[in-house]
C-alpha cells in the first residue's frame, strides 16, 4: 500500500498538482566554483564533430582577449584529445596547494587547465567512461584555483554527449561560439551543436568558419579547396551571427607545432573577440 503523503498545509485539497507547497523550482545542477576563484564570463567553443579546428579557435580567442587587457583562462574540456597545452608550449605538470590545483600560465599570463597537465605521460591515452570524463571536467571548475579571471574559454569536446552536456549543466556558460568548416556534411552536424545549445538555453554568440580558403602566397588569390562556402547562408538559416572566416594558414600551424601560438599576428577573429566583449559588458 502506497504511503500517504503528509502535508502541513491546512488548506490542502489532496491535489498536489495545484498545491503551491509542492511546486518547487528544479534543483540547479551548477557546480560550485572553487572558493578562491572569481570567473566573470564563461564562453564555450563547440562543434558538432572533431577536426574542425575548435581548439585553434579557442586559443585564438583567448589570446585576442588577453591582448585587450583581460585576465583570461582556458578550461580544456576535451579530456581525451587535449591539445591546448602543446599549442602554448606548456610541458610541465600542474601543481597543487591547500587552495586547489594551480593552473599553468602561458608566457603572457593565460591560465590553462588540461588533462595533460595532470598526467605523468602526456602521450598516455585517457581510457575513461563518460561519467568519469564528465566528473573530471567538473573538477576543473570546482578544484582548480583560477584566481581572478575575466573571460574563461571552454574548449569543448566534439559532439553532443556526456561531457558537453555536463559543461552546459555544471558551468555558468554565458554563450557559445560554434566552429564549422565549408563541407556540407559538417554544416549538417553543426546544426546539432546549435540545437543543443538552444535546448540548454545557452545563447549562441555566433559562428566561425575554419579552413574556409587557402590564399596563394605569390598572387594572393583565394582557393576554396573544400568547395564553395555557404557560411553566410548557414548563419542566416540558423539565425546566428557570422563571427569570421579563418583560412588554412600554415603560419598558425607552425606556431602550434613549436608551442608559440601567442605570437600569431592574424586578425581573422578580431570581430569575434569584439562581439564577445560587447555581449558581456
Amino acid at each position: 500500500m502506497a504511503e500517504e503523503r503528509k502535508c502541513n498545509d491546512t488548506s490542502c485539497t489532496g491535489d498536489c498538482s495545484t498545491c503551491k507547497s509542492a511546486q518547487r523550482e528544479p534543483e540547479s545542477l551548477l557546480a560550485k566554483l572553487n572558493d578562491y576563484s572569481s570567473v566573470k564570463h564563461v564562453i564555450g567553443v563547440v562543434s558538432g564533430k572533431g577536426g574542425v579546428g575548435k581548439s585553434m579557435v579557442t586559443a585564438m580567442l583567448a589570446v585576442l582577449m588577453n591582448r585587450k587587457g583581460y585576465k583570461v583562462g582556458i578550461l580544456d574540456a576535451d579530456i581525451t584529445g587535449p591539445s591546448i597545452p602543446k599549442m602554448f608550449g606548456i610541458n610541465c605538470r600542474a601543481m597543487m596547494d591547500d587552495n586547489g590545483i594551480i593552473p599553468v600560465e602561458t608566457a603572457n599570463g593565460i591560465k590553462i587547465m588540461s588533462c595533460n597537465l595532470l598526467l605523468e605521460n602526456a602521450e598516455a591515452p585517457v581510457v575513461w567512461r563518460g561519467p568519469v570524463l564528465a566528473g573530471a571536467v567538473k573538477q576543473f571548475w570546482t578544484d582548480v584555483n583560477w584566481g581572478e579571471v575575466d573571460y574563461m574559454f571552454v574548449d569543448m569536446p566534439p559532439g553532443t554527449g556526456d561531457v558537453p552536456l555536463t559543461v552546459y549543466q555544471s558551468l555558468p556558460i554565458d554563450g557559445s561560439v560554434i566552429v564549422t568548416t565549408p563541407q556540407d556534411l559538417v554544416s549538417m552536424i553543426v546544426k546539432k551543436a546549435c540545437n543543443m545549445a538552444n535546448m540548454m538555453n545557452i545563447p549562441v554568440l555566433g559562428m566561425v568558419e575554419n579552413m574556409s580558403y587557402v590564399k596563394c602566397p605569390d598572387c594572393g588569390k583565394e582557393f576554396n579547396i573544400f568547395g564553395d562556402s555557404h557560411f553566410e547562408e548557414l548563419c542566416g538559416e540558423m539565425q546566428i551571427m557570422p563571427l569570421g572566416k579563418m583560412p588554412i594558414d600554415t603560419r598558425l600551424t607552425e606556431l602550434c607545432n613549436v608551442g608559440e601560438f601567442e605570437r600569431f599576428d592574424a586578425d581573422y577573429l578580431k570581430s569575434a573577440a569584439d562581439t564577445i566583449e560587447k555581449a558581456n559588458r
